[in-house]
């Protein structure tokens, strides 16, 4: 291969103890591109879609892309592939950092792990030289010990390091992969697939570099891309200064910010008791941020390095285990904020970004956390549930409950044992599956769909459950990037959620971070794509790479048991408005919009791929049964 690809994949069978390394698909790998795309179409072959996620059986792919570990801007990003313990898709979390560059130095495009080791193991990757290695004095440490101990051990200061924290190793349904300490693949339970096969870590040094297929090309390329990226206001000064917390009062001004586990969509003193202004991005700079965060080779550095004390103002339920928390740490970002503050009616800014430092040594997802608990809380609230059952009051808006469940939750231990399993399961156990807020299994993210519709019908659509990175037209519908869409019309939505779908499909395969998406269009990334790799994309090429990888993850779906009839929202959100605020009387709807979004894709009325459609995307040797 010519460029941006190694050409090469990383194959363990833990089961067996087999390190062996074979050809990239070179032929899958102009069609998928790489990453998410790439690591989807292996995953496709190789696992049945009715695995048990926890069994060794299903596979854990780690899969970089042609631009990850160059000079691009934001050239950092790396995707797992696995099937997920949270609702049994097909997920593809995404991470950025150092650790996909560095595999890719250390000269592979994947790393496809197989089987379960019979005793607690991490990985040790140095260029060819890979070896597994014993990890049971690793096991029960948290990720920030295992991160200095890896290092120390192997004595190597700048070996990079992907690892789970207790979470995983107590298969937490949504914990998470995390590297460099802080940054994840976070969601639909990635961390507990590596829990479930005894892999505590995989530590990566590399000394090799990415091939640039056309090096004059390439450089013109990319300066085109930095410069605008420059000039952009959300990629050279929104998220900059801020970083994403910046959303909060954004969302929460527009009547999008969902509240009390979507009982409301705004967070106002008057009406809710909490305000969004103690936790927002403002706050967090001005009372918490040392420093600005970027990650490999990113120009924007959206990453906050924030500081939280114990002796300050931060007492809430002191943790059991040995940490000092006069310490720095990065985050939380908006998400973050939002399902330990917002959703719970938490706005204690102390006792968030404790919760948030607690999920990333943990290594636990903090979306799905924060949800599960807010959905704990409404039913403490109403009734359905006691201090017997949960150990200890959970009303919304307690701090002391919020960091002492997210403890809980990742040692599953007392009421976390229920918090573990996600919100789906955990409200139908008590007889109230009405107040799970997700799709397809898997907890909603920060943005209320009654108030945003296009978000709805990409949160019913997404093919790992309820996710905002698929298809993000929050950036038409609130930020007006590259236009301004209504967000309470629906018209035109459906076209805008399938043109955002499949470009995003594109960049997650790229290897570069969708941020670039706020000061860029995919034409932007063509000449890099094709400076890299040689290869003469044109943009036509990369839409239906995006629209080929997001049928490919349909047909998966299909093949393990979800129909059309998933793709749906809470009766919530379909049925009960937003009771006051900008978007004031507001549900979603999905009716409106998702007939037309099945014919736009080419689909059946039943939301399956047609042979038709197949067949132009190369997929019809392909079948869903």
């Amino acid at each position: 291969m010519s460029g941006g690809w190694t050409g090469r994949v990383l194959r363990v069978d833990l089961s067996r103890g087999e390190i062996r390394v074979e050809p990239l698909r070179t032929d899958w790998a102009r069609d998928f591109i790489g990453g998410r795309g790439l690591g989807a179409r292996y995953f496709f072959e190789e696992v049945d879609p009715r695995v048990d996620p926890f069994a060794p059986e299903n596979k854990l792919i780690f899969a970089t892309g042609p631009l990850t570990g160059t000079n691009a801007s934001c050239g950092a990003r790396y995707m797992v592939v696995t099937k997920a313990p949270l609702n049994g898709t097909i997920t593809t979390s995404n991470s950025g950092g150092h650790w996909g560059p560095a595999l890719k130095f250390a000269g592979y495009d994947m790393l496809i792990v197989e089987g379960r080791a019979p005793e607690p193991v991490y990985l040790l990757i140095c260029d060819d030289q890979v070896t597994i290695r014993p990890a049971r004095h690793l096991w029960g440490k948290g990720v920030w010990e295992t991160e200095e101990k890896i290092r120390d051990e192997v004595g190597l200061p700048e070996v990079r390091i992907a690892s789970i924290g207790q979470a995983g190793e107590n298969l937490v349904r949504f914990a998470a992969i995390m590297n460099d300490l802080h940054r994840a693949a976070g969601r639909n339970g990635v961390g507990a697939v590596m829990g479930a096969k005894n892999l505590k870590a995989v530590a990566v040094w590399g000394t090799g570099g990415v091939p640039i297929a056309r090096p004059r090309d390439w450089m013109e390329a990319q300066w085109q891309f930095r410069r605008r990226l420059r000039e952009s206001p959300v990629t050279s000064e929104g998220l900059p200064q801020f970083g994403t917390a910046v959303l909060v009062h954004v969302i929460n001004e527009s009547g999008a910010l969902p509240t009390k586990n979507w009982q409301l969509a705004r967070m106002k003193p008057d009406e809710t008791g909490s305000d969004a202004e103690k936790i927002s991005g403002e706050t967090l700079k001005a009372e918490y941020t040392i420093r600005n965060k970027a990650c490999f080779a990113c120009t924007i550095a959206c990453g906050r390095v924030t500081h939280v004390s114990e002796g300050g103002k931060v007492r809430h339920a002191v943790t059991t285990s040995p940490r000092n928390w006069n310490l720095a740490g990065e985050g939380p970002e908006y998400e973050n904020i939002w399902a330990l503050g917002c959703d719970t009616n938490v706005d204690d800014m102390d006792a968030v970004i404790k919760a948030s430092f607690l999920c990333n040594d943990y290594g636990m997802d903090p979306i799905s956390f924060g949800a599960t608990l807010a959905a704990a809380m409404e039913m403490y609230e109403k009734g359905y549930i006691d201090d017997q059952i949960t150990g200890m009051p959970l009303p919304f808006g307690s701090a002391d409950a919020l960091v002492a469940m997210t403890e809980a939750t990742a040692l599953r231990r007392g009421f976390g044992k229920e918090l573990a399993e996600g919100a789906k399961r955990l409200c139908e156990k008590f007889g109230h599956p009405e107040l799970f807020m997700g799709s397809k299994g898997m907890e909603f993210p920060a943005y209320d769909a009654r108030a945003i519709q296009g978000m709805g019908l990409g949160y019913a659509t997404s093919n790992r459950g309820g996710c905002h990175l698929k298809g993000y037209s929050v950036k038409a519908e609130i930020l007006g990037v590259p236009y301004k869409m209504d967000p309470h019309a629906t018209k035109g939505k459906a076209e805008l959620q399938k043109k955002l779908q499949d470009s995003t499909g594109a960049i997650d395969a790229s290897g570069i971070c969708l941020f670039v998406g706020f000061g860029s269009e995919l034409d932007d990334l063509l000449p890099l794509l094709n400076a890299a790799t040689g290869v003469d994309y044109t943009l036509d090429d990369l839409l239906k790479a995006g629209e080929r990888i997001f049928n490919l993850e349909r047909l998966w779906l299909l093949r393990a048991g979800f129909t059309g009839a998933d793709d749906t929202l809470p009766e919530r959100l379909l049925k009960e408005p937003i009771p006051y605020g900008p978007s004031k009387g507001e549900v979603n709807r999905l009716h409106e919009m998702l007939p037309e979004y099945y014919r736009l894709r080419g689909w059946t009325e039943q939301g399956e791929p047609s042979a038709e459609k197949l067949a132009e995307l190369g997929l019809d040797k392909l079948r869903a049964g």
